[in-house]
């Protein structure tokens, strides 16, 4: 996944990632926690991520950098927006 999450960061077009790569790059049991909180299976987990990921990363990198402060508590932010609105 380092060559789509490269393009999230950068400045040019988004590279897409499927939800088996999600679920590969979390893990299983980190996408079974999250789809329990979101009271979601564990396939539309994924699929969710794989869509609303590129968007948040390259959202919270700016000019394709990486900016200052708690990058995972603002991204969790912008998810949690999109998955429980």
């Amino acid at each position: 996944m380092s060559n789509a999450v490269s393009s999230w960061v950068g400045t040019g077009e988004n590279q897409p990632v499927s939800g088996d790569a999600i679920q590969q790059a979390l893990g299983s049991d980190k996408i079974q926690e999250l789809a329990a909180q979101a009271d979601i299976s564990t396939d539309a987990l994924s699929a969710g991520l794989a869509q609303l990921l590129p968007g948040v990363v390259d959202k919270l990198t700016p000019n394709g950098e990486v900016p200052s402060g708690d990058l995972m508590q603002q991204g969790a932010a912008l998810l949690k927006g999109k998955l429980f609105s």
